[in-house]
């Protein structure tokens, strides 16, 4: 609803970008990567490092749209990638300099949280020179790896459920000279590695996954503890060794793997698994094993609401205090049992990725609760029940604020009771529910100015919020916010130095009612709307979800037949310069109904043929005819998504 003190009196009249920052948290969960500029754009800075070299993202927008691609569009900022694989080896081999550990840090990027080459590709190229490599969790992943990791001094873990086929890719990398792992997670696959490797003549890189008693709170805590899916339990470690050493490959086993879960919010649950991490890791090479890298999994989190607590999207540590705290509490146990200092080995994906992908989108309408005025006057001959809702509204203080409200749900129900019995008319329906949503309005204008909200009056403003229907699927691009409740940042890409006057959720354009986002971030915890701004006519409004580049696009269904969205990357060079270094085109029509197994050319056909059934019958010209096939061929060839 229309609020100019939504804020505060008299904020409309003084609104700057102060406002708008605080309001939408840019500066608690952008990490130094985006901002707002002095005219109300948001604005990206690839490299926070170098604040002066920045990118307008509607001057983005304005680049697609020029070259022919239409919203929403997945934004790739190839720089942050950069970014974040620089700021975990720096802020790892900081803590190593510091505590003067003896050991090293190998970054590992999991395939499975960004699957597209692209992703894939950069990790690799710019890893390079920090020697970070890559894990696989199945063969297909593993097939890509290979395709793209050429340094031998970075790690290529695997993961996940192994054939015949998967094994003997990995044998095979390891005797190319890959620093390649083969990370044994149900106590089966022992001797199926033993066996092909005895076949393919060579020894293989061992480590084993362990089901750690520690357990972290948030989404997935089931990653870790006794139940976890995958990983072997101390009885299942010991009788590995115990089948190495029969077999004389102890000194094959050189890494002690474990993940606690993708996004650890709690400092103190990292600190807990290392420590009893590191009490395995120093028992198996006290039984022999050759040891030498410790690989902590997975779980470096993402600050998405920007509270810097333990709270399930967020984290209470900084990236330079979880690599401090694992070199300490690492070092720590392995001086008391005289061990060398291990190569410590991290899965960070969310943290890697996260940051450098946006969703940007454009609002094609809004709905409103809106009471309409009063187009018909209460007569002798309008029935009692609209009456007693007519009197409610006229009578409506501050002091029986809460049994009017009480008494216009009464009256309310009593129409709709009424109506079902044929008792009241259509009109007469109408023009009660008018009345009502009079009542509302006006209860939550005044109830702003109660010292203590009476609880079921609470939320009122968000009952009343607009609906700002948006170009894009939830299903497809944030299904983590559709399935877990997951928390993304969002907010307008533009007008962020004028005050935002609605409150709003936003609907995608699927016809499913889930299909929508109303949770939000807030500094006080989650909000169920979205302060937005007023839709301006034959002007575009820009909405963005930020930090979507972990799960978000191989997560993504074909819900309504929305498919996958453009893509485009760019890149900033040395010179502040944008170059746009690749676009993908989005899903077809034609594109995602091959991928449920109909054949568009068979579908064009019988269209055709249906055409000419309507011109025999003389429902259609033969130039009508012409047209109707031409916008369904073109239907076929078209966006999923709305197209302006």
């Amino acid at each position: 609803m229309k609020d100019s003190t939504l804020f505060g009196k008299d904020k409309l009249e003084r609104w700057t970008i102060e406002d708008s920052a605080d309001v939408y948290g840019i500066r608690n969960w952008g990490s130094g990567y985006f901002d707002i500029s002095e005219d109300g754009q948001v604005e990206v800075i690839p490299d926070p490092n170098a604040p002066d070299k920045k990118i307008r993202v509607l001057d983005v927008i304005s680049g697609i749209r020029a070259r022919g691609r239409e919203m929403p569009v997945l934004l790739r900022i190839e720089n942050i990638l950069d970014s974040q694989i620089a700021h975990l080896h720096t802020s790892f081999q900081k803590a190593i300099d510091d505590f003067r550990y003896q050991g090293a840090f190998r970054g590992v990027y999991p395939i499975k949280v960004n699957q597209q080459m692209e992703v894939v590709e950069e990790v690799t190229q710019f890893g390079r020179q920090y020697h970070h490599g890559l894990e696989a969790g199945s063969k297909a992943e593993l097939i890509a790896a290979l395709s793209f990791l050429t340094d031998p001094e970075a790690c290529l873990i695997c993961n996940g459920y192994k054939d015949e086929e998967f094994v003997d890719l990995a044998l095979w990398a390891t005797k190319m000279g890959l620093n390649c792992f083969l990370v044994v997670e149900m106590p089966e696959e022992l001797e199926l590695i033993m066996r092909r490797a005895e076949a393919l003549d060579t020894r293989p890189n061992l480590g084993v996954r362990i089901k750690l008693a520690s357990r972290a709170g948030g989404h997935w805590t089931e990653s870790g503890g006794d139940r976890s899916i995958f990983g072997l339990n101390t009885t299942q470690v010991v009788a590995l060794v115990d089948r190495l050493k029969e077999t004389e490959m102890l000194d094959c086993l050189k890494l002690l793997h474990y993940h606690l879960g993708s996004q650890i919010p709690n400092i103190r649950d990292i600190r807990s698994a290392v420590l009893e991490a590191c009490r395995i890791y120093a028992g198996l090479s006290e039984e022999g094993a050759a040891m030498g890298y410790l690989d902590l999994g997975g779980g470096l989190a993402v600050d998405y609401d920007g509270s810097h607590t333990n709270f399930a999207s967020s984290r209470n540590y900084s990236i330079d205090e979880y690599c401090a705290d694992i070199i300490e509490t690492v070092m720590g146990v392995m001086d008391d049992q005289e061990l060398a200092h291990p190569t410590i080995v991290t899965e960070s994906g969310r943290a890697t990725v996260a940051y450098y992908s946006m969703l940007l989108f454009n609002i094609l309408d809004v709905g409103r609760l809106e009471p309409q005025p009063f187009l018909d006057e209460v007569s002798e001959e309008t029935p009692d029940v609209i009456i007693s809702l007519m009197e409610v509204l006229q009578g409506l203080t501050l002091k029986n604020i809460q049994e009017c409200f009480n008494d216009a749900i009464y009256y309310r129900d009593e129409v709709r009771q009424r109506f079902k019995h044929g008792e009241l008319n259509l009109r007469e329906r109408s023009m009660a529910e008018n009345i009502f949503w009079h009542i509302i309005h006006t209860i939550a204008r005044k109830v702003k100015h109660l010292k203590r909200v009476p609880k079921e009056l609470e939320g009122i403003e968000e009952a009343l919020a607009d609906i700002y229907y948006a170009n894009f699927s939830v299903f497809q691009s944030l299904p983590d916010a559709w399935a877990i409740g997951h928390l993304f940042p969002t907010m307008p890409m533009h007008r962020l130095n004028e005050m935002p006057t609605r409150h709003g959720v936003i609907a995608d354009i699927t016809c499913d009612c889930d299909g929508k986002l109303d949770r939000f971030i807030d500094p006080h915890g989650v909000r169920n709307t979205l302060p937005l701004h007023e839709l301006r006519e034959n002007e575009e409004y820009y909405l963005g979800v930020f930090l979507v580049g972990a799960y978000q696009e191989t997560l993504g269904d074909l819900h309504n037949l929305f498919g996958d969205t453009n893509v485009v990357s760019i890149r900033m060079q040395p010179d502040g310069t944008v170059d746009y270094v690749k676009e993908v085109s989005g899903d077809s029509v034609a594109d995602v109904l091959e991928y449920v197994e109909y054949n568009p050319r068979g579908m064009l056909n019988r269209f055709r043929r249906t055409a000419e059934a309507a011109i025999r019958n003389g429902q259609i010209t033969v130039e009508e005819r012409y047209r109707i096939m031409q916008a369904y061929e073109n239907g076929l060839q078209g966006y999923t998504y709305f197209e302006r």
